[in-house]
């Protein structure tokens, strides 16, 4: 007996809702915008990306303990799972592999002005525009672009995230940046918590805007382990009250091979870009850093207090080594000012310790062993000492007071004492000033200089 014209449809949609694939199945879950969505076990092959559409509200994307979520062979689109104007959105429980080996192209970074998000493609999870956002337990392994990327989010919270060989390279064969978490333009109450880093090429952490673009504000960057970052293993780029705390890592600026020299991207444990203020870096530990400790260009009106680092090899170990600790001001809206900078401890550093400009510093407290393992300026001609030919003293001071950075702001009403220096002759090179700095316009000892053998 023939099918009825009903009965027909209905098989119809029946088959055609069985053979519906993995990645259109989920696809059609997120576009209902809210509610749970439940990634099926196995491994998914995306030929495009998953979006949540704007407006989605109250949204939760879940992955069974053996899902993975992985880029197909002819993917097209800017990340796996994108997120776009929705709020209330969690993402937990997922493995996401990149494909890098088969997918990575060159790219250099975007220019200038341009956000990342709409630069980058191999991307894992991209978030634009949306408020209240948690992710958590998610493992990302061979990214070529950013494993998480966020872009104007009010709110956003990540945590117990794993990733692993990810990044890419410019067209020098440099890394560009890429492989680790970027917030940017204007991202508002941020944390990122108890997340490991391993062999990144790129930066590990970093919060990013142009200058003309939004500051990123009150954040939380705590609990984070790096092992193996070509760039640097945390960034905060144009930033109001950051917290950076009890993070460890070993390895920044490693391989050397893949430093952005030409960039001028030496590698740095705790960076700072743009301005930032009213922000505190504390009780961070890192060990062996091919770069600086920190960089504090940009930064004023903070706390750098209770941090370790550590270098054990010889001044040969680490080509791209530089100062523990280095102020800038390239940002035109700022000056080094108010910058508290107390017990810490810099263990080995390539050439000097700190280089200070500006004024109402307090340098107090602090631990400065095993200064300048180049032995500047004798080592000079091995290990590029003459850095700047005006600036004899420069590379090898326990403490610079400078003249200048990027712009004119010479050291004076600072407070330097309480101190250990040892090190290269450090007894009399403890704390020197440049030419055009009147070191009694500063508070300087009773410190403790001491010569030491820095090998």
């Amino acid at each position: 007996m023939p099918l009825s014209r009903w009965a027909a449809a209905l098989i119809a949609v029946v088959l055609a809702a069985c053979s519906k694939s993995p990645e259109r199945t989920v696809q059609d879950e997120l576009s209902k915008g809210t509610g749970v969505v439940r990634l099926p076990a196995g491994t998914i092959e995306l030929a495009a990306e998953w979006r949540v559409p704007e407006n989605s509200h109250d949204i939760e994307i879940v992955g069974e303990p053996s899902t993975v979520v992985r880029f197909g062979p002819d993917f097209t689109g800017r990340a796996l799972i994108v997120v776009d104007g929705a709020r209330n959105v969690k993402i937990r429980g997922i493995r996401f592999e990149g494909n890098r080996a088969a997918l990575e192209r060159r790219i250099d970074m975007p220019p200038s002005g341009m956000p990342f998000s709409g630069h980058f493609t191999g991307n894992g999870v991209m978030v634009l525009r949306s408020t209240n956002v948690e992710i958590s337990g998610l493992q990302f392994r061979e990214f070529m672009g950013f494993p998480i990327l966020a872009t104007s989010v009010k709110g956003i919270k990540i945590s117990g995230v794993a990733v692993e060989e990810s990044g890419s390279r410019n067209f020098k064969g440099k890394n560009n940046t890429s492989g680790g978490i970027l917030l940017e333009e204007g991202v508002d109450r941020f944390e990122v918590r108890d997340c490991t880093f391993k062999k990144i090429l790129g930066n590990g952490i970093w919060t990013h805007s142009y200058h003309q673009s939004p500051r990123n504000f009150t954040g939380t960057i705590a609990g984070n382990t790096f092992e193996q970052v070509g760039r640097d293993a945390i960034q905060v780029g144009h930033a109001n009250k950051v917290r950076v705390e009890n993070n460890k890592g070993k390895f920044i600026g490693y391989p050397a091979e893949d430093v952005d020299v030409d960039g001028q991207a030496i590698p740095v444990a705790v960076d700072t870009g743009g301005k930032v203020d009213e922000s505190i870096y504390t009780k961070n530990r890192f060990e062996e850093i091919n770069g600086k400790c920190f960089d504090l260009d940009g930064f004023h009106d903070g706390e750098v207090s209770g941090n370790v680092c550590i270098n054990r090899g010889g001044a040969a170990d680490y080509p791209h080594g530089n100062l523990a600790l280095v102020m800038n001001n390239t940002n035109p809206e700022m000056q080094s000012r108010n910058i508290t900078i107390r017990d810490n401890v810099f263990d080995g550093t390539k050439f000097s310790a700190m280089f200070v400009i500006g004024s109402g510093h307090k340098i107090t407290g602090n631990k400065m062993l095993h200064i300048n393992k180049a032995l500047c300026n004798e080592g000079s001609a091995k290990f590029q000492c003459g850095w700047s030919r005006n600036e004899p003293n420069l590379m090898q001071a326990g403490i610079f007071l400078g003249a200048r950075a990027e712009r004119m702001d010479v050291a004076a009403d600072n407070t330097i004492e309480g101190n250990e220096i040892r090190g290269h002759k450090m007894s009399g090179r403890c704390v020197i000033a440049s030419v055009g700095v009147v070191a009694s316009r500063n508070r300087i000892g009773p410190n403790q200089c001491v010569d030491e053998d820095p090998n």
